[in-house]
C-alpha cells in the first residue's frame, strides 16, 4: 500500500479497510407524481471506489443529493458508521480511536450535519467562489473544524491566528496533493475548467472526509484533462486513503478505477457488483444500447428538420 509522507492525514474515517461505511436502504424519492428513485439500495466499504453509473435521468445525482442531505428520501434510510477518533489531523492521529463503531441515519439531517459527520463532495456544475482566490476556496473545506468565535477570527489574534495558521498547513498538503501551486492565488473565475473542477475536488478533500462523492468530475473536460482527473482522483483513494463514492459517464474511466458498481435506470437499481460482472450484466447491456439507439433517433430526427429548414430556405431563395 502507497502512503502519503506528509505530516497530516486527509482521510476522516477510522473504519477498518472492508467494513460497510455507508448502507442505502430502499430509498425512494418522488417529486409529485415523478419517482426519481424506486427502493434503492447499496453498501459502500470502507477503502473502496464505488460507482454509480446509468443513463442520463437515471437518478444518479439524486441518489447523492440524498446521501449528502441536499434531498430527503419519502422512505427508507440511509446510515453511515463510524468510528470516533481524535480531531486532530496529524498522521500519527490518523488511526487513533476512541470508542466502537457508531451508526448515524442520515435521512433527514441537514447537509451541514452531514458534512461534520465526515460526508463531503463535489457537484456536478462547479460550486465555486470566482472571486475568491484557490486558497481562500480551499480554506473554506476547513470552516466546520474551525471552532473559534467570529469576533477572534476577524481580529485574527492569539487563538484565532493559531487555529487558522494549524488549518493552513493541511491545506498547503491538499495543494500539494492536487499541483495547484502554480495557481493557488488566483482567482478561480479566471482558470481554466478543467483546474476549477481540481480546486473542487480539492475543497472537498480539506474537509477530511470519510467518504468523499464526486458527482461527474470529468464532465466537460478533454481527453486529457479525463486523463489527469483520473490520476488525482486515484492519488486521493490510494495515497490518501479516502474512500470514493463516484458517478461518472465515462466507462473506460469507471471500469478502470472502480472497485465495484452500481447500475441505475429510470431510478432502479438494475445491477451491482464488480466492474467485469456489471460490464458482462444483460440488463447494463441493454439499458446503454436502449440509450444510444434512443441518442441516435434524437439525431437522426434533428437532422431531417435541419434538412427541411434548409430545403425551404432553398425555396424562398429562388421565389425571391
Amino acid at each position: 500500500m502507497l502512503t502519503r509522507a506528509y505530516q497530516h492525514s486527509l482521510r476522516g474515517s477510522h473504519l477498518p479497510a472492508g467494513q460497510p461505511l455507508l448502507e442505502v436502504d430502499n430509498i425512494s424519492l418522488r417529486f409529485g407524481g415523478v419517482k426519481a428513485l424506486r427502493d434503492i439500495s447499496l453498501t459502500v466499504t470502507e477503502g473502496d471506489v464505488h460507482a454509480i453509473i446509468g443513463p442520463n435521468g437515471a437518478g444518479k445525482s439524486s441518489l447523492l443529493n440524498c446521501i449528502s442531505g441536499l434531498y430527503h428520501p419519502q422512505e427508507g434510510e440511509i446510515r453511515l458508521h463510524t468510528v470516533p477518533g481524535s480531531r486532530g489531523g496529524h498522521r500519527q492521529d490518523a488511526d487513533r480511536t476512541t470508542g466502537e463503531v457508531r451508526t448515524h441515519t442520515l435521512t433527514s439531517l441537514a447537509p451541514y450535519k452531514i458534512a461534520r459527520l465526515g460526508v463531503a463532495r463535489s457537484f456536478q456544475n462547479i460550486e465555486l467562489f470566482s472571486a475568491m482566490t484557490v486558497l481562500e476556496n480551499l480554506m473554506l473545506g476547513r470552516h466546520i473544524h474551525m471552532r473559534k468565535g467570529v469576533l477572534s477570527s476577524m481580529l485574527w489574534l492569539g487563538p484565532a491566528r493559531r487555529q487558522e495558521i494549524e488549518h493552513r498547513q493541511l491545506v498547503e498538503e491538499v495543494i500539494d496533493l492536487l499541483q495547484l501551486q502554480a495557481v493557488r492565488n488566483k482567482h478561480v473565475g479566471a482558470l481554466a475548467y478543467g483546474v476549477q473542477k481540481r480546486v473542487e475536488l480539492g475543497r472537498a478533500l480539506c474537509l477530511q472526509p470519510a467518504l468523499l462523492l464526486l458527482d461527474e468530475p470529468m464532465a466537460g473536460m478533454n481527453a486529457e484533462e479525463k486523463e489527469d482527473m483520473a490520476r488525482y482522483i486515484l492519488d486521493v483513494h490510494e495515497l490518501a486513503q479516502v474512500s470514493v463514492v463516484l458517478i461518472e459517464h465515462d466507462m473506460n474511466v469507471v471500469m478502470d478505477i472502480s472497485d465495484r458498481v452500481t447500475v441505475l435506470d429510470f431510478g432502479a437499481k438494475i445491477a451491482d457488483g464488480t466492474p467485469d460482472e456489471v460490464k458482462a450484466d444483460p440488463a447494463v447491456i441493454e439499458a446503454y444500447l436502449g440509450a444510444e439507439e434512443e441518442d441516435q433517433a434524437v439525431r437522426e430526427a434533428v437532422a431531417h428538420m435541419e434538412q427541411q429548414v434548409a430545403q425551404e430556405t432553398a425555396k424562398e431563395g429562388d421565389r425571391g
